[in-house]
């Protein structure tokens, strides 16, 4: 059974870019409670790669201001998954 709530969207910057051309690393944003041995069975099973390691980060929200509205965006997770050398995650394929 996949389950696909654990992994919410890659991140694509012009950082994770770089990561993917020269390291063989994708970055994604995962479910918070979801662990690396969760991330890691759900990376294989959904993309069919194997993944050699994985560095799970809690990224804090930021502080924004609409003029005297102080808000704060939300608080996220964040995975940046090595993959087994001759593996590859494409997102655009045809584009």
């Amino acid at each position: 059974m996949i389950d696909y709530n654990i992994i919410k969207r890659p991140i694509l910057t012009e950082k994770t870019n770089i990561q993917k051309d020269q390291y063989n690393q994708v970055t994604f944003e995962v479910d918070s409670r979801a662990n690396r041995i969760e991330v890691k069975r759900a990376v294989e099973q959904i993309f069919n790669v194997k993944v050699a390691d994985i560095r799970t980060m809690h990224v804090e929200g930021k502080f924004k201001r609409r003029g005297r509205i102080l808000g704060k965006r939300r608080n996220w997770k964040k995975a940046v998954v090595k993959l087994m050398p001759g593996q590859r995650i494409e997102f655009f394929e045809g584009a």
